[in-house]
């Protein structure tokens, strides 16, 4: 039985009535999380060429990720492969900042976090370190891992634009760019300038656009807003459903929640800058830990992650997308049709960071 077939029916329970979500709060503090007893044993050899270690005595990973949507994972790579798993639970900021406390004492071997922001602010920390993997680099593509192999994408989040039907044609949506216009005065949605999404949206749009330009996106984008910042894009997207506003920017899985408990839900997706640069993808993904205790099962661990039965589980539990190719999609998310993404390598999301910031900063987005 795979991943899927034994673990999707419970989570299509819960993903909704996990509303606090890893991206939507704050996640439970590390020091509340009860970690599983150790269980170390011989490694059963690997079936799709990953690395296996020789009898760790624990593997401890460090994840920003909420329990539903990892633990299943851990249960069924121990089941595979005899290596136990423990794991802390907290915010990716928490987590980084543990890590540099913690220095060669650390007993995390693997990170586990949102966004590519979060993952270059790691590896430029010095908490990561390179892993030399002919697996990740086959199966995962170049602009979703990072060019000194520090970090890897497990799975692809696209922020995109959602729409009212009753109040949007989609042949008047196009691109980012194009909701400055003054026909959108007044009914532009837009999440919190404080999230990651939209400052790796902006550092982005900084690479290829430049920053006076972008400068000039986001200012108008703030003219016609509606009303106030939403904290999260679940509000958001209630919003247009309630008529509140007519267009946003979303991550798509926040609308795929929403659809699957209910397939009429009154807001849709468009997928912007398909004639131009693409859309703006995002990562979950993972790294190795500098001062890893066990490196050879934490490669294993992060290979493992990227077969076909984990990314389906991966992609399902969340309604984001498989970084490896011919993965099913969930029905939901398959719905929506195929998009060209941007093809710029997501370091730059981190290296640009800080000037996103500034500029949103400048620009009044709150």
């Amino acid at each position: 039985m795979n991943l899927v077939t034994r673990w999707l029916p419970m989570l299509l329970a819960v993903v909704l009535l996990a509303a606090c979500s890893n991206d939507e709060s704050a996640a439970p503090s590390g020091d509340d999380v009860e970690p599983a007893a150790p269980a170390g044993s011989d490694a059963a050899p690997a079936e799709d060429g990953s690395t296996a270690p020789t009898s760790p005595e624990r593997l401890v990973v460090y994840t920003s990720r909420q329990p539903h949507l990892v633990e299943p994972l851990f249960d069924d790579f121990t089941e595979e492969t005899g290596i136990a798993i423990d794991y802390i639970s907290d915010s990716e900021a928490a987590l980084i900042e543990r890590l540099a406390a913690e220095g060669d004492r650390t007993p995390a071997s693997v990170l586990i976090t949102v966004d590519a922001g979060n993952l270059w602010q790691a590896a430029e920390r010095g908490l990561l370190q390179p892993i030399d993997s002919d697996v990740l680099d086959e199966r995962i593509p170049a602009e979703l891992r990072d060019p000194d192999d520090q970090w890897f994408g497990l799975s692809i989040r696209a922020r995109t634009l959602v729409y009212h039907p009753d109040r949007v044609d989609p042949a008047d949506l196009s691109t980012y760019q194009a909701l400055t216009a003054p026909e959108w005065a007044g009914r532009l949605c837009l999440r919190t300038s404080r999230k990651v999404y939209n400052q790796s949206l902006v550092a982005m749009m900084i690479e290829r656009l430049g920053e006076e330009r972008t400068e000039q996106i986001v200012a108008g984008w703030l003219e016609n807003l509606a009303t106030e910042p939403f904290s999260s894009d679940t509000r958001l997207i209630e919003a247009v459903a309630a008529g509140q506003c007519d267009v946003g920017l979303v991550n798509t899985y926040y609308l795929g929640r929403l659809q699957k408990d209910d397939p009429d839900y009154p807001v849709e997706l468009f997928w912007a800058n398909q004639d131009t640069s693409g859309v703006h993808v995002n990562i979950s993904g993972a790294g190795l830990t500098t001062h890893a205790p066990e490196p050879a099962a934490g490669r294993q661990l992060i290979e493992w992650m990227t077969g076909l039965d984990a990314q389906q589980f991966i992609a399902a539990s969340n309604m984001e997308y498989p970084v490896v190719d011919d993965v099913p999609l969930d029905p939901t998310v398959a719905a929506w049709g195929e998009f060209e993404a941007d093809s710029i390598n997501l370091r730059v999301a981190g290296q640009r960071q800080a000037e996103a910031v500034r500029l949103m900063d400048r620009a009044g987005w709150r």
